[in-house]
This record gives C-alpha cells, sequence and structure tokens, in this order.
C-alpha cells in the first residue's frame, strides 16, 4: 500500500498535463465558437489534405531514413569493445545537449546558398568544374528553404531516438541464443534474418515511434528550413492558436485528426512487429 502511495504525484502529474490538456482537446474539437456541440470543425477537413500529406510523407521518408541510418550504427555499436560504446553513445547524444533551435539555426547557416557546404565547394573549384563540363552557371546548390532541408532537419534531430532504442534491444541479446544458431549451421546471414533482426523489432517498433511522432507534428523545422513553403500540421495547428485566423477549435479538430490517424499507423505496425516477433526460429 505505502507503495502505491509513491506513484500519486506522477499520476497527478499525468492527470494535469496529459489527460487534461487531451480532454481539452477533444471538447474544442466538437464545440463552436458559441460553446453548443457542432461537428462543423470536420466538415471542411478535407481542406487541409495538402498539409496532412505533406505531414505524413516527410514523416515516412524520415523514419525510413533514420531506420535506414540507424539499425546498421546500433547492431555494429552492439558488436564493439565498451570504450567505443561509451564515445560512440557520447558522440550521438552529444548535439541533444543543445537547444532544438539553436541546431537548426547551425543547419541553416550550413545550408544556405552562401553557407559553409557551398562555400566549401566553392573554394575547391568544385563549380567551375562542374560548370565547364556541363556548360552551366551554377554558382551554388539551393539546399535551404525546400523539402530536402525538412526531411534533413528531422533525421539529424531524432536519429538519436531510433539509434538509443534498437541498440539497447541489441545488446540485451543472449549471445547464448545466436550460438546456438551457428552451432546448429545457420549461416551470418541467416541468424541475422531469423533471429537477430525478429528479436530486435521491440527496439525499431520504439524507434519507429518516437521518430514519426514528433515529425508529423514538428512545425519549426518546416518553418526554419523549409522557409515556410511547405505547409504541415503542425504549422496549421499553430496558425489556428497564435496566427490572425484564430480558431482553437478547428486546431483541436485538426489536431484529434492527426493523433488518432497516427495512432491507427502505430497499432498496425505494433501488430504486425507482434507477428514478426514470434518467428525468430531457425
Amino acid at each position: 500500500m505505502k507503495n502505491k502511495w509513491l506513484a500519486a504525484p506522477y499520476v497527478v502529474w499525468m492527470a494535469i498535463f496529459v489527460v487534461a490538456p487531451l480532454i481539452l482537446v477533444v471538447v474544442f474539437a466538437f464545440t463552436g465558437q458559441d460553446g453548443s456541440i457542432t461537428l462543423d470543425n470536420f466538415s471542411n477537413m478535407g481542406t487541409y489534405v495538402p498539409a496532412f500529406r505533406n505531414s505524413f510523407v516527410l514523416a515516412f521518408v524520415a523514419t525510413a531514413i533514420c531506420i535506414l541510418i540507424g539499425y546498421p550504427l546500433a547492431y555494429f555499436l552492439s558488436r564493439e569493445k565498451l570504450m567505443v560504446r561509451k564515445v560512440a553513445m557520447m558522440l550521438i547524444m552529444l548535439p541533444m545537449w543543445m537547444n532544438f533551435l539553436l541546431r537548426t539555426y547551425a543547419w541553416m547557416s550550413i545550408l544556405d546558398d552562401n553557407g559553409l557546404i557551398n562555400q566549401f565547394l566553392s573554394a575547391i573549384g568544385f563549380f567551375d568544374l562542374w560548370n565547364a563540363i556541363f556548360g552551366t552557371n551554377l554558382t551554388c546548390f539551393h539546399m535551404i528553404n525546400t523539402q530536402g532541408a525538412i526531411v534533413l532537419g528531422m533525421v539529424y534531430n531524432f536519429l538519436p531516438f531510433m539509434v538509443l532504442p534498437i541498440f539497447s534491444v541489441i545488446d540485451k541479446i543472449d549471445p547464448k541464443v545466436i550460438e546456438a544458431a551457428q552451432d546448429l549451421g545457420a549461416s551470418s546471414s541467416m541468424v541475422f534474418r531469423k533471429v537477430i533482426f525478429p528479436l530486435s523489432l521491440p527496439g525499431v517498433l520504439s524507434g519507429v515511434t518516437m521518430v514519426f511522432i514528433p515529425s508529423v507534428s514538428t512545425f519549426a523545422l518546416s518553418r526554419l528550413l523549409g522557409g515556410g513553403k511547405t505547409l504541415l500540421l503542425g504549422d496549421l495547428i499553430e496558425m489556428q492558436f497564435l496566427g490572425n485566423a484564430y480558431n482553437p477549435h478547428l486546431g483541436s479538430a485538426i489536431a484529434l485528426v492527426m493523433m488518432v490517424i497516427v495512432l491507427i499507423l502505430m497499432a498496425i505496425m505494433n501488430r504486425f512487429g507482434e507477428g514478426e516477433e514470434g518467428v525468430a526460429v531457425l
């Protein structure tokens, strides 16, 4: 009984800062300016399909890139010595010690038309060589204020959330299981496909969740790295609460629809993961 009381502060915290805001979102989504219950906030949701499409497509792309980079990185780190792991983990987490906006502003100076990348390419004569070969008049690569820059910002900021859970799960796999598979004649590729990968799926799904959800709801990255040219759901919701088109009821409805879609996608992925994890047999 005493141990249960220790959880009371956590329950109060969750009730105030998680449950209560969700209730407010639901209430605002189904009410109008006069406080009456209505579905008008959802009736014109089709108008914002481009914002939904942009958000989910870019989030899917960023999540896929994080998997492609994060899984091999986590796998090879799990096979390294303890000292190498510590140094690598410190380097992976080091950018997270810096403010999110500062990291994004740093990428703005790197990707700008007069940024570090273009200045370096110009200094080594890359553009002169390019123009001589292709007969163009290229002076820089335009990288800032594009969807590619937004995806790059997502990958850079959220990649650690993919690497860490995958590394944690792979590192905890019992070496005796791998040795047993090898003793039964399984090749290295078969051991990975039949043992390591299925057992690491919980880490992959956890990483996907921690990357996809903040990616689909971000708004600072699209504004700073995308130049506001690509409207995302985060931008749209912010406009309803802080912009000139002040309409918190519509903003809550958009947020609620986004949460429902995200929850459905997460449920599908978790169901898929449960099925695959059970196939970790030779």
